[in-house]
């Protein structure tokens, strides 16, 4: 569902009918505001082992069918602060790699059949938002503490308020959860979001407690990262739309040339249909068809209402890095 927002024009794939309202940005000139002792970018979430498990009993199979996902949210026309590209490029190798290979691309939004790691990595994510359940996507990582996912700054935060009861589903399908739920013990988000929800910087992590003894990258490996990369990438995206026509059972994909906003965001922006509830899936450069493995560089985060089928996500310059690098030394 596509609504009109005051600040800036475009929408975010964020909670369906339950968001009547998108982000602020700064004022026309502003600058994103600066990381701060004092700005807490970090949410302490289900941090022992109890809570946990407490949180994986929340997300019965049937709070999981009956989560709402976040849906497309508008926002109105006027300037945000572009991200600042010129940072040290990095990246990030994948942990595991996958068996398969398949051929898909150019691919506007269809589900994904080619196997490999990207099966195992991906997930839903499922969240309480206002007293309400809603879903996500997501994808864990490649990091120091094995237990590192990124998602959307929206799919923990939003409206000025952090998400309770975070849990990660990796290779979600069919209201199965094959490789259990993933209880976040802490969430975290840009500066700049956290401030001012500006969506140049809508990304979001999650640090995850061990089940069963081990860690997520031990039972479903990670994918690589990609930092300050540039524009105008081969480019793949995955997330489980779960608005229609989508209904969130299946690993959705699409693939193409990426391209800079030209409009106001200055992110990547890639030809795909996906819908609510896919917010937070990741975006590939270097992908590998036949593995299912590439490096990171983006997330499903918004579109423009006046430019459909076409998704845009944040770029990951020096911010993200930060925050990644903060994510996994927690």
């Amino acid at each position: 569902m596509r609504r009109t927002r005051r600040t800036f024009a475009g929408i975010l794939l964020a909670a369906g009918a339950l968001v009547a309202a998108g982000t602020q940005a700064a004022p026309a000139g502003a600058t994103p505001a600066p990381s701060s002792p004092s700005l807490n970018t970090v949410h302490a979430a289900a941090g022992s082992a109890t809570a946990q498990q407490r949180v994986r009993d929340f997300w019965t199979p049937e709070r999981m069918r009956s989560a709402t996902p976040l849906d497309l949210v508008s926002v109105s026309a006027g300037e945000l602060s572009a991200p600042r590209p010129g940072g040290r490029a990095t990246t990030v190798a994948p942990t595991a790699p996958g068996n398969a290979h398949v051929k898909s691309f150019p691919q506007a939004g269809g589900p994904w059949t080619g196997g490999g790691a990207v099966v195992k990595t991906s997930g839903r994510v499922f969240f309480s938002f206002q007293g309400r359940t809603a879903s996500c996507s997501a994808d864990a990582v490649t990091s120091r503490n094995a237990s590192t996912v990124v998602t959307a700054g929206h799919c923990v935060k939003y409206q000025g308020s952090w998400h309770t009861n975070w849990t990660f589903a990796p290779g979600y399908h069919d209201g199965q959860t094959p490789y259990g739920t993933w209880s976040a013990a802490k969430t975290m988000s840009t500066p700049q979001w956290v401030a001012s929800e500006d969506i140049n910087y809508d990304v979001g992590f999650a640090v995850v407690g061990r089940l069963d003894g081990k860690s997520l990258t031990e039972v479903v490996g990670a994918q690589g990262l990609s930092f300050n990369g540039g524009y105008n990438k081969a480019m793949y995206a995955f997330g489980f739309p779960a608005a229609a026509p989508y209904d969130g059972t299946k690993l959705i994909h699409c693939s193409g040339n990426s391209s800079k906003d030209f409009l106001l965001s200055k992110d990547h922006g890639l030809g795909c249909n996906m819908t609510g509830g896919s917010s937070g899936g990741p975006w590939f450069t270097s992908f590998d068809e036949a593995t299912g493995t590439g490096l990171q560089a983006s997330v499903n985060s918004f579109g423009y209402t006046f430019l459909p089928n076409r998704m845009f996500g944040p770029y990951f310059g020096d911010e993200v890095k930060t925050l990644y690098d903060q994510a996994q030394a927690a």
